[in-house]
């Protein structure tokens, strides 16, 4: 098992580059609470000399080297990323387990994730270009017209700590797809595993400048990528604050965004559920992922004639999930990522208990570990829709309760939400889920279960979870843009103004 993490450098046009200041920030593990290594901390000058970079691999040789090869050429480097992600699975697992304190067996899922979503985009790059010169029907006949997709050109993706690997796959693989070249600025909480990712790049032998990963904090070498006007399209996905503050940035140069923010997803259970099946549904669409999941459906809404019975089973089965170091076996719920985020969830629980809501379970640091940024998995009840723990994300394994007697209210209750990422619908009446499932307000919804994800299916959000959508074709189509070709084929001339001869 790993306990320190590789030293690397920024990667940017192919080549591993030392910060240009020369500054380096800690790696800390979530588990102990101790030092284990260092990551490069990129400025704005850094970040200047990755987009040039990145501009030159997308403009090289009139884009004849990427940006305008064949799709099956840039599938065979995806393909190639997908392979050494497989390969390396044990050791990439690890390390991010190591740094971010998600169980083990969860970020070895995510490495198999990680490899489908680039398989998945290889076979994409393939097929689009059987859907070039596309033709539309046009009611003239002297007239024909087809359609170009092509690459949008130099992309900035910025990426959260809850899925280092996997979120930055969901971007790099789909730019990489369509023909961009791109900036990868991964959050400074977890970067190991993005710039193992640099690694496996150089390895395969990606074009330079084709992928350029800068680590570092948000303000020195993330915000400079919205405001660059070399940058043609930012993909965000992290907290609605930064979001907000993307999409000023990109305002002032006319600049396309897509985001994925934050969200308080709904999991709404009614009367005729399998209680057991059900329980467990809500626990894993809170507490996967240590809590820290911006599609958790961590506001559970429960019939009024089955609560007391439901919220008795899951709480006797949320005590029973084991709390501990990720790398134990039948690990379920480690640290949340960092001090800070750990302070932010105590704070949001005291918050709760003051406004007059009932900590049902959990809700502290567990007693049998004594370090690490580790929160027993929290269900608080007597809550109101004011309060702020029903409102506001808090980004962590804590689940609040509340009860209602009929579909209109439970509907109208879950609705009550700027944000709407998920929502989750659980009951045994047909009917019933796809009535609910239409009417809640949000871009994904789950019915008998909350969370599973695959990269076939769209995901993204409404309100302020922000607006674009990710994965399947329509993570494609990000970062693709439409030309419209028109032809004048008549052999007539147009006539429009007479001819000066036959005046």
């Amino acid at each position: 098992m790993a306990s320190k993490v590789p030293i690397r450098q920024l990667f940017i046009d192919g080549e591993w580059r030392a910060p240009l200041k020369g500054k380096r920030l800690p790696v800390i593990n979530p588990t102990t609470e101790e030092t284990i290594g260092e990551i490069p901390a990129a400025t704005a000058e850094d970040v200047e000399i990755a987009i040039k970079a990145a501009r030159v691999a997308f403009t090289r040789n009139r884009g004849k080297d990427w940006a305008r090869t064949p799709g099956a050429f840039r599938a065979k480097y995806l393909r190639a990323i997908a392979a050494k992600v497989i390969e390396r699975k044990s050791e990439l697992a690890e390390l991010e387990a190591l740094d971010s304190g998600k169980p083990l067996d969860e970020t070895a899922w995510d490495m198999d994730d990680v490899a489908g979503c680039f398989e998945f985009y290889a076979d994409l790059a393939e097929a689009l270009d059987s859907e070039q010169r596309a033709p539309v029907s046009l009611p003239m006949e002297a007239f024909k017209s087809h359609v170009l997709k092509e690459p949008i050109g130099v992309v900035g993706l910025i990426t959260p700590w809850n899925y280092p690997l996997l979120m930055a796959a969901w971007k790099v693989a789909p730019a990489l797809a369509a023909g961009c070249t791109a900036i990868l600025k991964p959050s400074e909480l977890t970067s190991v595993t993005c710039l193992e990712l640099a690694s496996i790049c150089k390895e395969i032998g990606l074009p330079p400048g084709v992928l350029n990963i800068v680590t570092g904090v948000g303000p020195e070498a993330g915000a400079p990528l919205p405001a660059h006007p070399d940058v043609d399209k930012v993909a965000f996905t992290g907290s609605t604050a930064t979001g907000r503050a993307i999409m000023t940035a990109a305002a002032q140069v006319i600049k396309p965004v897509s985001l994925e923010l934050g969200g308080k997803s709904p999991i709404l259970v009614f009367e005729d559920v399998d209680i057991e099946k059900a329980a467990e549904w809500a626990m894993f669409g809170c507490f996967w992922t240590n809590g820290q999941i911006c599609s958790a459906t961590s506001r559970l809404l429960v019939q009024e004639s089955i609560a007391d019975e439901f919220i008795k089973k899951l709480v006797n089965w949320t005590k029973s999930i084991k709390i501990s170091d990720p790398f134990e076996k039948g690990c379920r719920l480690g640290p949340v990522v960092s001090e800070g985020q750990y302070k932010k969830i105590l704070n949001f629980i005291s918050v709760a208990k003051e406004e007059g809501a009932t900590v049902l379970c959990g809700g502290r640091h567990p007693e049998h570990l004594k370090k690490g940024y580790f929160i027993e998995p929290t269900i608080i009840g007597n809550v109101n829709p004011s309060m702020q723990i029903w409102r506001e994300e808090v980004f962590g394994p804590v689940l609040t309760v509340m009860t209602f007697r009929t579909e209109e209210e439970a509907i109208d209750i879950a609705n009550d939400s700027h944000y709407a990422l998920g929502g989750a619908v659980l009951s045994n009446n047909a009917d019933l889920c796809n009535r609910v499932s239409e009417h809640l307000q949000a871009g994904i919804i789950w019915v008998n279960c909350s969370q599973p994800c695959f990269c076939q299916a769209p995901w993204g959000g409404n309100k302020r979870s922000g607006f674009g959508r990710e994965l399947g074709k329509w993570g494609l189509e990000n970062y693709l843009s439409v030309k419209q070709v028109t032809e004048y084929v008549s052999n007539d001339p147009w006539g429009w103004y007479p001819s000066p001869s036959k005046l």
